[in-house]
């Protein structure tokens, strides 16, 4: 199965790797600045590989994927599927979304890939959610068909923060006088950081010393700042409430992913935070999803693990 490939885009770097008897090897990364186009770089990768062509292929790009024209949102390739598939004469190429690529990696991760965060056990034919809080919020659900995974999309990121406590209202005050209206990726993103630190800062009078997630988040991790502590502490709180309405929405009773770097970055921070505990606080249907399971996804290669589970699914069904 050397005649595969799958590649994980970002804005940043691409990183691609042959298959092999179901596997990923070969992992090779590249900054996307060095090529002009993407098929430049699925070339090189050939050529780094050995490989003189491929048979099959599936990206997985941080971008929308519905129609041929495929235009990166932070970086300047864009790339007609079509053209680029008989550019590089494969017989089949699947171009995804990124998130969808670590939906579908979700299903293929061992028990050393993942973080458990609480109580539950997952059901292996339920369905499962992952959101992940970086730049903006994404969302994807995941649910067994009698062709496979298949994920069901959407813009869960974008609905409306809904405040659980009186430091939540405080945020959305500010975040309604500031924007109009308050979406969760308002709050649970790295300016979603931000944008919490301030309004605490606001609310007690304190200058607003930070402007970066980094920052706020590093002296929270340092416990040198109580108020970027207070502000990431309340992040992971709204997560905990996010996640949980996730659960609620479909039954999640395969598991509730965390992806994205930030959640990954506050590490244990974030394990011991109150975040379980909010995911729980569902009143009278709490007992709905007390043994729904959470995992925070610890696989760096999960975009292309993703992307793999993908390319399989699909030939499969081909063939």
């Amino acid at each position: 199965m050397s005649n595969m490939f799958v590649a994980d885009v970002g804005g940043t770097n691409i990183r691609l790797a042959q298959i092999e008897n179901g596997q990923i090897k070969a992992i090779k990364k590249y900054l996307c600045t060095e090529f002009d186009t993407i098929a430049e770089a699925i070339t090189q990768f050939g050529d780094d590989v050995g490989q003189d062509s491929f048979e099959h292929g599936c990206i997985a790009i941080a971008c929308p994927v519905n129609h041929d024209l495929v235009k990166m949102t932070n970086h300047t390739w864009q790339f007609s599927k079509k053209a680029l598939r008989d550019e590089l004469s494969l017989s089949q190429l699947h171009v995804i979304n990124d998130f969808s690529a670590v939906a579908h990696s979700l299903p293929t991760l061992s028990a050393d890939q993942v973080i458990k965060i609480g109580r539950g056990e997952a059901d292996p034919k339920g369905n499962i959610v992952v959101f992940g809080p970086g730049t903006g919020l994404g969302v994807e659900h995941l649910t067994l068909t009698a062709a496979g995974w298949q994920t069901l999309d959407g813009e869960g990121g974008h609905v409306d923060f809904a405040p659980n406590d009186e430091i939540d209202i405080v945020i959305w005050r500010y975040l309604k006088e500031k924007l109009g209206r308050v979406s969760a990726e308002e709050v649970l993103s790295g300016r979603g950081i931000v944008n919490i630190y301030s309004a605490l800062a606001i609310n007690a009078g304190e200058p607003e010393d930070y402007n970066d997630p980094a920052d706020i988040t590093e002296r929270a991790l340092a416990g040198t700042d109580t108020l970027c502590v207070a502000a990431v502490t309340q992040f992971c709180r709204i997560m905990g409430s996010f996640a949980g309405n996730l659960a609620l929405n479909l039954c999640t009773t395969g598991g509730v992913f965390i992806g994205g770097g930030i959640a990954s970055r506050l590490g244990e921070f974030f394990v011991n935070s109150e975040f379980r505990q909010q995911f729980e606080a569902k009143g009278n249907f709490a007992g709905y999803v007390e043994n729904i399971p959470t995992y925070l996804i610890n696989e760096p290669d999960h975009g292309l693990l993703g992307a793999l589970a993908y390319l399989l699914q699909q030939t499969k069904e081909t063939n």
